[in-house]
């Protein structure tokens, strides 16, 4: 296997301090358009097998040529969602098999947005999906953690443990906090503003897909291993489009827990219309607004050693159990910022997200994940990739899962 990494951004570089401990690869490039931060990496990790490139993520081409140049088997998408068309084009050009992280951008309904869907998240692509799978091509996505990990949970729910679903609730929630700054989100703000100031997405199997207001239904959840009672709310997320697709869940929701403060400043950001990635004309110079929030907060990638706490990624399974009696069931993944630090270099959220797409390559090398077509995380046995989440190095990746009766 022979793999590209595009984005060497937080997420991207755990995922190549992840990788680099793993054997079931032969060649790993590092492509970023910004080409000192793939060197840096090669600097840092001193490993044969990586090679440092750059590229322009919105140019489908410049990803082909990209692919054709080194002989990538398999690329990972680890830039933020503006540019999955243009790598998930790329690849297919290519032939090479695609992973990413997030899905294509949605777009509201033009006139009743928080009631009915648009263009919803992953669209693009699953309308691609007749000519990835009648040419044997393989897009595996939304396989990070949320969407990723809490798809493979849902897999898991439905096959191991319940007989039927009503309800697969994702929940997200932390005790992160970060030294010295007022507000330093743990995450690409772009990507927050834009999953948070969209209308949330809902599914309900006698309904279908139908949106609701941003933050809305707001409920108090437990969260385990001393995180607590966090307040979450729904969230546009790609597990709501995923998980109906290959699960028979009755109701599919996605709530983050967010918090008071994040909400007020994501609502600020929206009222002055900096949330926009609209260009304005400022001194000469056409600017997105959203750019600029991004270029003003810290980067993610630089916070890990003025974070503390832990980050929690799960599934709230309700239904009936195997032997038809009801059952509510949490399964649950939770990383402490100062482990992830101090066994990675990488905080704790950016490594909870990066582990699960290298764990997918693994199993696409090994070939006990197959397949062809635009494929979630669903769509393949969930406990091949539990099983090596969980095991200790060299054998897995040393990250237990658990899950709560509730």
């Amino acid at each position: 296997m022979r793999v590209l990494v595009v984005g060497a951004g937080g997420v991207g570089s755990a995922a190549v301090r992840i990788m680099v401990r793993r054997t079931f690869f032969e060649q790993l490039v590092i492509a970023d358009h910004d080409a000192g931060r793939p060197q840096a990496l090669l600097d840092e990790l001193q490993d044969p097998r990586l090679v440092a490139a750059s590229v322009d993520a919105s140019s489908s081409a410049a990803v082909a040529d990209l692919v054709r140049k080194h002989g990538a088997t398999h690329v990972l998408n680890a830039v933020d969602p503006r540019f999955v068309m243009p790598i998930f084009d790329g690849c297919f050009a290519a032939g090479a098999t695609y992973l990413d992280m997030a899905m294509s951008l949605s777009a509201k309904h033009p006139d009743q947005p928080y009631e009915k869907t648009g263009v919803m998240l992953g669209q693009a692509q699953f309308d691609a999906a007749p000519q990835w799978e009648a040419a044997g091509r393989l897009a595996v996505v939304g396989i990070g953690v949320e969407p990723g990990l809490s798809d493979v949970f849902a897999r898991y729910a439905e096959d191991e443990l319940f007989s039927a679903i009503d309800e697969l609730g994702v929940r997200d929630g932390a005790n992160l906090t970060v030294e010295g700054y007022a507000f330093a989100p743990s995450f690409s703000i772009w990507t927050t503003i834009e999953e948070c100031l969209n209308p949330p997405v809902v599914f309900e199997r006698d309904r279908g897909w139908f949106t609701t207001e941003p933050f809305s239904e707001p409920e108090v959840f437990h969260f385990p291993e001393g995180i607590g009672d966090v307040e979450c709310v729904n969230v546009e997320h790609e597990e709501v489009i995923l998980m109906p697709r290959w699960t028979q869940a009755r109701r599919v929701t996605f709530k983050y827990g967010l918090g008071e403060e994040f909400i007020g400043v994501l609502r600020t950001l929206h009222k002055l219309g900096l949330d926009s990635t609209e260009p304005l004309r400022v001194g000469g110079v056409d600017v997105s607004p959203r750019d600029v929030v991004a270029a003003a907060l810290p980067d993610p990638a630089t916070l890990g050693d003025r974070m503390h706490g832990k980050t929690c990624a799960g599934v709230l399974v309700t239904g009936r159990g195997k032997d038809g009696a009801p059952r509510t069931v949490y399964l649950y993944h939770v990383v402490d910022n100062a482990w992830s630090m101090a066994e990675y270099n990488s905080q704790a959220v950016v490594w909870q997200t990066a582990v699960n797409p290298v764990i997918a390559l693994e199993l696409l090398a090994t070939g006990r994940w197959q397949g062809s077509g635009v494929l979630g995380p669903e769509a393949f046995d969930a406990r091949p990739f539990l099983e090596l989440l969980a095991a200790d190095a060299p054998a897995g990746y040393g990250s237990p899962w658990g899950i709560e009766e509730r």
